[in-house]
């Protein structure tokens, strides 16, 4: 069992803590748990009764009038919503939902509605990009349960393995080639995932050296394949202590590629690049760099 604080709920909801603790009092329609020292907490039945309250209330119900309906009664409403509209606040919540009960059919549901209206990538930008911002503080926190993040997070991997593998790129007709890694340590795979889909459906060439690859490991690759763009991400490694010195190396090692490097652990850092590496703030910054080095030319 996971175990939230009313501020966990908040952040996952949408619903103030102040408010919260107003209906708690006027409709009873949640009871915190104790712990021996007495301070309040909330199980994950608790998340997802507020999660679905979250919901339809924004989409017109009456607070009065949700906490008169069953749980399943909110349930059956909630899912007749996200199926019927694809605003995106909608469909993140429908996930968390999805993440928290470890529902594959409801996340296969709302991904194939998703990408039928939207397409694969704005799917990705819009829906599952904010949805894993929205989890990833909490869960390092520990208040998101691993296994339910783990769950979530393979099911998205294995639509990005299945998307990627959909895509064809000419040998001969490419623009550009990028080699794609995570540095030692680093599994966070996602978001390299991803940043390999948007590079192929651009036309381009990828070489997809995966999570955790030692530094001597990408220089030998590298000297096989001349790569015009390297593109890394730091979720969690290299340490803090050492990332300015890795950035270096990389700028060093390879002079002749631009290298585009993103994450946790270099945005908003402070850091200083060599003349050949560029920070990447935002998902948006890797698709102007991608369409602007094919000469403006978009998907």
């Amino acid at each position: 069992m996971s175990v939230y604080s009313i501020k966990d709920l908040e952040q996952l909801s949408g619903i103030k803590a102040h408010t919260l603790r107003i209906w708690e009092q006027r409709y009873n329609f949640i009871k915190p748990k104790r712990t021996d020292t007495n301070i309040r907490f909330y199980d994950d039945a608790d998340l997802k009764l507020v999660l679905n309250i979250s919901l339809l209330k924004e989409n017109g119900h009456k607070i009065s009038k949700i906490c008169d309906m069953s749980f399943s009664e909110m349930q059956e409403e909630v899912v007749r919503i996200t199926e019927k509209k694809l605003s995106y606040p909608e469909q993140i919540q429908a996930l968390t939902l999805a993440m928290i009960d470890m529902d594959e059919d409801r996340f296969e549901k709302i991904m194939s509605i998703n990408i039928l209206q939207l397409g694969f990538e704005r799917t990705m930008i819009n829906i599952i990009y904010p949805f894993f911002l929205k989890i990833g503080v909490l869960w390092q926190t520990g208040a998101v349960n691993p296994a339910q993040e783990h769950f979530i997070s393979n099911l998205v991997r294995q639509k990005l393995i299945v998307a990627i593998d959909g895509q064809l790129v000419s040998s001969s007709e490419y623009n550009k080639k990028y080699m794609l890694y995570l540095p030692e340590n680093e599994i966070h795979e996602i978001g390299l995932l991803f940043s390999s889909f948007i590079i192929k459906a651009r036309n381009n060439k990828v070489i997809y050296l995966g999570q955790n690859l030692p530094f001597e490991d990408l220089s030998s690759v590298y000297g096989s394949h001349k790569p015009d763009v390297i593109v890394s991400v730091f979720t969690s490694n290299p340490a803090a202590s050492n990332v300015q010195d890795y950035i270096d190396k990389l700028g060093k090692r390879f002079p002749s590629s631009t290298i585009l490097i993103s994450g946790h652990q270099v945005v908003g850092q402070g850091l200083e690049c060599p003349k050949n590496v560029i920070i990447l703030n935002k998902l948006q910054d890797l698709i102007d760099y991608v369409d602007d080095q094919n000469g403006g030319k978009k998907v």
